[in-house]
């Protein structure tokens, strides 16, 4: 897959990170805050399913129009977004089985297609599903509209395996850390193809932290270790804003530092 950047005159400056270890830790970690996040607004706070689902889509908005005018990849926007969304993704597929009592097996599916389709449209208009080149509005559109789709499969797949199918939380732990290991051996030492690698990690990144976050949260009974949403979202939060601020640091000395 090559980028179609011709007929750009202005130097192209890419909205998203490197992909690097700290990127997969982050947004492993952003996964699994999407699930507890999505707990603790909607039953510890209270605010209920429809509620939890109305602020956080509000805020989702504003941070995403806000993300998507930036002239550059800024940490604690980009981050910020990607957690929003991660709780966002969680609570449409919660919505689906909750209210509307979509199994979760169907949502699978249906995110699934509907991924699909979302990378066929991109790739059709842009000749490119590379992130190395999210350098224009409609690139990025199309690049949120996929990691939306892909924390939604995410939770559905991660609870359907988990809960659906009975094989729990610490299985499902298990099995999604062997896949993403897998697909990291198919790209460093079999030089499987790098665009395709990255989507597939980043969709396996999310069924990982969903049932790494029910496993550290729900209680015994449920199969889980019962630390509670309240335990694991400071906990999560905490490392991510202490490793974005580390990030923010590393690219304000880039750039001071002159070519």
């Amino acid at each position: 897959m090559t980028d179609n950047t011709q007929g750009f005159k202005e130097p192209l400056i890419n909205k998203v990170p490197q992909v690097t270890l700290l990127f997969w830790i982050i947004k492993m970690m952003s996964t699994t805050v999407g699930e507890t996040g999505a707990d603790f607004l909607n039953f510890n706070l209270g605010f209920g399913l429809t509620a939890t689902s109305i602020i956080t889509g509000i805020l989702l908005a504003v941070f995403l129009v806000t993300q998507i005018r930036s002239s550059r990849y800024t940490p604690w926007l980009y981050w910020s977004t990607v957690l929003l969304i991660s709780v966002f993704g969680t609570l449409i597929t919660d919505n689906l089985t909750d209210q509307f009592n979509v199994p979760l097996a169907t949502s699978t599916e249906t995110f699934s297609a509907l991924l699909v389709a979302t990378f066929a449209a991109w790739y059709k208009v842009e000749k490119t599903l590379s992130i190395h080149s999210i350098f224009t509005p409609r690139r990025e559109i199309f690049y949120w509209s996929a990691i939306l789709v892909t924390f939604a499969l995410g939770t559905a797949a991660g609870d359907f395996i988990a809960e659906g199918m009975g094989v729990g939380y610490d299985h499902a732990v298990l099995l999604f850390g062997v896949l993403i290991a897998a697909i990291a051996f198919s790209h460093f030492i079999l030089k499987a193809n790098a665009i395709l690698t990255f989507w597939i990690a980043y969709v396996l990144t999310r069924p990982l932290g969903a049932s790494l976050g029910d496993l550290l949260s729900q209680p015994t009974s449920n199969g889980g270790l019962g630390l509670g949403t309240t335990l694991i979202n400071a906990l999560f939060l905490l490392t991510i804003v202490m490793l974005v601020g580390y990030l923010t640091i590393c690219q304000n000395r880039k750039l001071r530092t002159p070519a």
